[in-house]
């Protein structure tokens, strides 16, 4: 069994005391494959080291987060796109809107959103999509960028199944966590009138960790818990359900 985690910030501080460690254990328990989400140009070293110690299964995205986008933003932008030109990156993310921390900052984070989703047209790769209090920026961006090489996750989706059915008109899939599993989460409540052949797991650690570890440290072996979830809700294998999101993920990103 294959298990794909397409969303895991394994070079944060969070890990530097037991990075080797936490990885082992994924890849012990099937989890093989990470996706590893950019936050600014501060990180993209860690991010390097990282896929140079794991060749095999680490797989690296270039982009500027929402709540880093800030006055330099434009300067991060240029590195985002130094960047793109040097090298294969698997997506341009993590990137979007973020309005839940900061509102300040609207108006360049609109910007560096239509920017990079251009870097992702122009080097044919999928976008992903932070999205949090911005469901109706990040929609009205969609629909002013949307074409046929326009295509990616919504990362951490924890929205309505009205919101899923249009996000997924968009040729997103959605990135589903940790809050699958928690009792407020209501994601459970409809997800199962989805797809499966739309949904791929992520865990986004080292924050939202699963029930029954909320409010911890998360890890990508935490992994497990939202898969046992899944499993549960579309009333299918475990073994089904990271098959099916692990393709799916491989529809995505390429590999």
């Amino acid at each position: 069994m294959i298990i794909t985690d397409t969303h895991t910030h394994l070079y944060n501080e969070a890990f530097d005391e037991d990075r080797d460690e936490v990885i082992q254990k994924a890849i012990s328990n099937g989890i093989t494959r990470f996706f590893i989400p950019a936050i600014d140009a501060g990180y993209t070293q860690s991010m390097l080291d990282l896929e140079k110690r794991y060749p095999e299964n680490m797989f690296l995205m270039m982009g500027l987060h929402p709540t880093h986008v800030k006055d330099g933003y434009k300067e991060e932008l240029k590195h985002v796109e130094h960047m793109l030109s040097q090298r294969h990156f698997y997506a341009v993310g993590e990137i979007g809107i973020d309005l839940y921390w900061d509102k300040t900052y609207i108006k360049e984070q609109r910007k560096a959103f239509k920017f990079q989703i251009s870097l992702a047209k122009k080097y044919s790769l999928p976008i992903v999509i932070h999205c949090r209090d911005s469901f109706d920026e990040i929609f009205e961006v969609l629909e002013e960028e949307k074409s046929e090489d326009l295509f990616g996750i919504f990362h951490c989706f924890t929205g309505t199944e009205e919101q899923a059915k249009r996000a997924l008109s968009y040729n997103m899939k959605l990135g589903i966590g940790g809050v699958v599993t928690f009792k407020n989460g209501k994601i459970d409540t409809f997800l199962n009138r989805i797809d499966l052949n739309h949904i791929v797991l992520e865990t986004d650690s080292p924050y939202l960790a699963p029930a029954p570890y909320r409010g911890k440290r998360n890890e990508s072996v935490y992994l497990l818990e939202v898969l046992k979830k899944l499993s549960q809700i579309y009333g299918l294998d475990e073994k089904v359900v990271a098959d099916i999101t692990t393709r799916n993920s491989k529809e995505v990103f390429g590999i």
